[in-house]
This record gives structure tokens, sequence and C-alpha cells, in this order.
């Protein structure tokens, strides 16, 4: 057994490497409907539920220094590919469509939090709207909710299970939706011929300005961790409430300077993606830690309101495409921007067309932009209804 805090991180190190690197090296067709950083959670849960480690006072304690400043970090680093200029050539109408999409999402989670709420475990309204955070943004935006809402790790094996399960079940929906697109733009009345130009014109936008790997890897990962330092102090000293709390502060001041840095040359730097997705992958870990199988007693019900959100979240933006005569691709991509981010909105593009993938990847990171704010205003209005 486990009892100190360096074996207990390389462990949780060890795993996350390993199955990101069967993720990408291999052709297991299972990583396409469960990505390794959900595999990743319920390995580590597993991990934790046979007592690999002891929860002693000096893991405790590595687990919240670790994850209090590395999450900041990670949102800061997140955002920095996020750059208003670059989403502002997706031009209105995509723009449009997206914030619809996370709107109905939104809507999605207080029509299905009011109906399932008696079968659902006390303080569910905070786990749904960590679960909100990702549906709007990204597993980043989940994670900093539940720290700004100080959700339970216990309860965010629902939040997990709903967004492997259901999340795979609506990607496999929209991918099957692809071959019917000319019927649909047919019904709702859409242009599409618009699609293909911004994509080019996104493509042409999309050069980085790399330089040395290693200089902007240890550049970024300075001054992430400085800014997470400095975001926790401003917000120690900010008045708080029993929702926004000194962590919520810190989650929307990192978010702010976040987005202003990718204004700057500092976004074109190597090393932001990679750091903040290793950064993820330790944070997922690491909460992971502190769950147990055992607790999951309510995971059907969980399971099931994941599908009337996805239902409900389905049908308004039904309603949105005949309004505003959205195209299949626009909806379908707006959607799995805010349901599935990076990770999974460019290969729903692809399936239309390659050119079409800078579309996909820019309006998942503008899910990064929206996501922690989204979740939190709806995780409010559900806590209201909880009372």
């Amino acid at each position: 057994m486990i009892t100190s805090a360096i074996p207990y991180l390389t462990v949780i190190l060890c795993i996350a490497g390993s199955l990101k690197l069967l993720e990408t090296s291999s052709r297991w067709k299972i990583f396409t409907y469960l990505p390794a950083i959900v595999a990743l959670y319920f390995i580590v849960m597993l991990c934790s539920t046979f007592g690999i480690w002891e929860r002693t006072e000096e893991i405790n304690a590595a687990y919240k220094t670790t994850r209090n400043n590395i999450l900041p970090a990670m949102i800061f680093l997140m955002l920095l590919k996020a750059d208003l200029r670059q989403i502002k050539l997706l031009g209105t109408r995509l723009i449009m469509a997206f914030f619809a999409a996370s709107i109905s999402i939104g809507i999605a989670f207080v029509i299905a939090f009011a109906v399932m709420q008696t079968w659902l475990l006390p303080d569910a309204w905070k786990t749904l709207a960590a679960l909100c955070g990702s549906w709007m943004g990204g597993t980043g935006n989940m994670a900093a909710i539940q720290v700004a809402l100080n959700v339970p790790d216990s309860s965010m094996g629902y939040t997990m299970l709903i967004d492997s399960i259901d999340y795979a079940l609506w990607v496999m929906l929209l991918l099957a939706l692809v071959p019917f697109a000319k019927r649909f733009n047919n019904w709702s009345g859409a242009d599409s011929s618009l699609l293909e130009r911004v994509g080019a014109k996104l493509e042409q936008n999309a050069a980085e300005i790399k330089g040395d790997a290693s200089t902007g890897l240890l550049f970024l990962l300075a001054i992430s961790l400085l800014v997470s330092i400095g975001c926790q102090s401003l917000a120690s000293i900010l008045p708080t409430s029993a929702f926004f709390t000194t962590t919520a502060w810190t989650v929307l001041i990192v978010t702010v300077i976040g987005v202003l840095a990718a204004l700057t040359p500092m976004s074109r730097l190597f090393g932001s993606t990679e750091l903040s997705n290793l950064m993820l992958y330790l944070i997922v870990g690491l909460i992971a830690s502190r769950a147990d199988f055992a607790e999951l007693i309510a995971a059907p019900v969980y399971i099931i309101t994941g599908l009337l959100i996805l239902a409900v979240h389905g049908i308004l933006m039904l309603i949105f495409a005949k309004l505003f005569k959205f195209d299949l691709f626009t909806c379908g991509v707006a959607s799995l921007a805010n349901i599935g981010g990076v990770a999974s909105a460019p290969i729903l593009a692809a399936a239309y067309s390659r050119a079409l993938i800078p579309v996909g990847v820019l309006m998942a990171l503008l899910g990064y932009v929206v996501g922690t704010g989204g979740g939190l205003l709806v995780g409010k209005v559900l806590s209201v209804i909880a009372n």
C-alpha cells in the first residue's frame, strides 16, 4: 500500500502516460468510444477502490496542493489558443449556432434536473453543474467547476459516467446523420455554400510560430504557475459568498487573464496545448484517486438524466435550425464543440470536409472560454431549484 506523496503521484502519472500512449500508438477501436482520459478516471478509481494507496496526511496534502495550484495554471494554458480574433473569422452565423447550442444545453440541464431531481442524490445539482461545464467547454472546465463549487470527488464518478456513455452515443448519432445533410438542409432552408470558404480562410490563418520547443515549454510552465499563484493571492482578498467562493474567484480571474493573454504573441509559443493536456490528465487522475466504485449506487439514474439532457438539447437545436436556417454541419459541429470539445468536433467536421476541420477546432476553443462561466451560471439555477 502506498502511503507517501511521490509514489502516489507517480502511479497516477504512469497510468495516464500509458493510456495516452496506447490511444495514440495503437489502433484499438475502444478509444474511439472511451477516450484515454475517461479510461484514466475509471482505472485510477479502481485503484482507489482496492486500496492501492492510503489517505495519509502526506498524500492528502500532496493531493490538495497539486490540484489547487495546477488547475489555474491549466486553465490559463488551455485558453492561450482561444484567440478571439481568430474565432471572429468563423462569422456571425457559426458563432450564433455555437451559442444556440450552449444555451440549449443550459436549458436542457435545468429541465432534466427539474424532472429527475426526486431520484437523484442530494447535492446532485453540483454534479450536474460540473457536467454542464464539460458539455459547454471541456474536461478542464469541468475540473474548474468541481473545485469552484467544492463538488465531492466521490460524486464526480457520476459526471464521468454520463460524460463517457451518453457522450459516446451522441457522437455516434451525429456521425450517423452526416449522409442526411442535404435532406436536412432542404428542410431547414439552409445555404451551406459559405462553409468551404470559411474553412479555407481559417486554414490559411492556422500557421503557428513555434520556435524552440524547450524554450516555449519552460517559459509557459513558469508563467502559468506564476499566474496560478497570483490569481489565488488576489482571490483570497476578494469578498465571498456561499456560492461564489475564493476558488470560484480564482477560476474567474485566471479565465479573464487567459483570454487576454491569447491576444498576445504568447499564444503562438509552442507548448501551451501539450502542457495543459499533461496537467489535465494529472488533475483527472487526482480527482479519481479520491473516488470509489462502491459509491456509484445511483449510476443508472444519472445515465438516464444525461440522455434526457441530450434529447432536450437535440429538440431545441432542431427548432433553432428551422428558425435561423442552420445547416446540419453547423448544428452538429456547434453541438459537439460544446459537448465533446477539441477532441471530437474536428472529427465530425472532417466527416463533412477536411477543409472544415479548422471550423471545428475554433468552435471547440470558444467552448473553453464560456464553459466555466456557463456551468457556474447553470449551477446557480440548479441550486435554486434544489432549494
